[in-house]
C-alpha cells in the first residue's frame, strides 16, 4: 500500500513557480537598498522629494496587489526584448552609481523591472504591471535646469493670483516679483510652496486617483489627466494663501514653523478634494461603470 504524504509550504516553495520571483527580488534589494537607504538619508529629506519615499511604498503595495497574477501566468519569455531592456537599465544604474547621479540610479528603475518581467513571464506580465513600472517615474528626481526653468514662472503666476485674490478681499497686499507683502510682513515665495516639485508629487496623487478609480470611459480618463495639472496648480494657490494668510494674523513664527507644515498637508488635502469633485462630476455627466484595477477583489 501506498501513501502520498502532503507537500508542506516549503516543499511547494522551494523549485516552485514562486523562486525565480525571490531570485530577482533578492538581486533587486541588493542593487537598489543602498540606493533607498541614501536616498532616505538625503535626497528624501529635503522638501522638495519628500514624496519620494511615499512613491516607493505605493509601488510596492501596487505591485503586492497584482504579484498572485504576476506568479501565476504562463511563461512565454521575450528574450531579446528582455534581454536589452535589462541590460539597458543595469548599464544606467551602474553608471549612475559609478558617478553617483541619482537620476540615473533611479531611472534604471523601470528598465530593470521591465526586462526582467520580459524574461521570466513576456509581454502578458509588462500589460499587467505596466502602472507600478510607469509609477517609478515619480522617483526619479527632476534635472536641475527643469526645474529652474518652470519654477521661476509658476511663482510669479502664482504670487499675482494670490496677491490679486487677497487685495480684492480687503488684505494690505502687494508684491514685487515672488516677494509678497501683506501687513508689516514680508514673504517670499519659495520653491517648495509653488515650484515644479510640488506640482511634481501632486502629479503622482493624481495618477493613483485616476488608476485607483479606473474609470471605463477613454473620455472621462483623458479629462482627468489634463485636470491633473491645473488642479495642483489650484492646491498651490490656496496653500500659498492659508500661508499669507496665516502669517498676518498669527505672525511670523507662526507662518514659519508648524503650520507651514500644516499648510503642506493642506496643499494634498485640496487637490484631492478636487481630484473627488472633478470625478464624481464626470461620472454623473458621463455615465459608465468603472473598470476593475488589476489585482482589485
Amino acid at each position: 500500500m501506498s501513501s502520498v504524504l502532503p507537500s508542506s509550504p516549503a516543499d511547494r516553495f522551494v523549485g516552485g513557480r514562486e523562486t525565480p520571483w525571490l531570485v530577482f527580488l533578492a538581486g533587486f534589494a541588493a542593487m537598489y537598498g543602498p540606493v533607498y537607504v541614501n536616498a532616505a538619508r538625503g535626497l528624501w529629506q529635503s522638501d522638495d522629494h519628500a514624496h519620494g519615499a511615499l512613491v516607493l511604498v505605493v509601488i510596492v503595495w501596487l505591485f503586492w496587489r497584482i504579484h498572485r497574477q504576476l506568479i501565476d501566468l504562463p511563461s512565454k519569455p521575450a528574450p531579446i526584448a528582455g534581454a536589452l531592456l535589462f541590460g539597458l537599465g543595469l548599464f544606467v544604474y551602474v553608471v549612475g552609481r559609478v558617478v553617483g547621479i541619482s537620476i540615473l540610479e533611479m531611472g534604471s528603475q523601470p528598465l530593470v523591472v521591465a526586462g526582467a518581467l520580459l524574461l521570466m513571464r513576456g509581454p502578458a506580465a509588462l500589460r499587467l504591471a505596466w502602472f507600478p513600472i510607469l509609477y517609478f517615474i515619480f522617483m526619479i528626481p527632476l534635472p536641475g535646469f527643469l526645474v529652474d526653468a518652470i519654477t521661476g514662472p509658476l511663482k510669479q503666476w502664482i504670487s499675482a493670483i494670490v496677491v490679486e485674490l487677497l487685495y480684492h478681499l480687503g488684505y494690505p497686499i502687494s508684491r514685487t516679483g515672488v516677494m509678497i507683502t501683506v501687513g508689516k510682513y514680508e514673504m517670499l515665495v519659495a520653491d517648495a510652496c509653488s515650484g515644479l516639485h510640488s506640482m511634481y508629487s501632486l502629479s503622482a496623487l493624481g495618477t493613483l486617483f485616476m488608476y485607483i478609480m479606473a474609470r471605463a470611459r477613454p473620455l472621462h480618463n483623458a479629462l482627468m489627466v489634463a485636470s491633473i495639472l491645473p488642479i495642483a496648480f489650484a492646491a498651490n494657490i490656496v496653500r500659498v494663501i492659508i500661508l499669507v494668510l496665516i502669517t498676518y494674523h498669527l505672525g511670523d513664527e507662526a507662518g514659519q514653523g508648524f503650520l507651514h507644515g500644516f499648510a503642506g498637508m493642506v496643499l494634498m488635502l485640496v487637490a484631492l478634494v478636487g481630484f473627488f469633485a472633478l470625478d464624481t462630476l464626470l461620472a454623473r455627466l458621463l455615465p459608465g461603470r468603472a473598470a476593475a484595477a488589476p489585482g482589485a477583489p
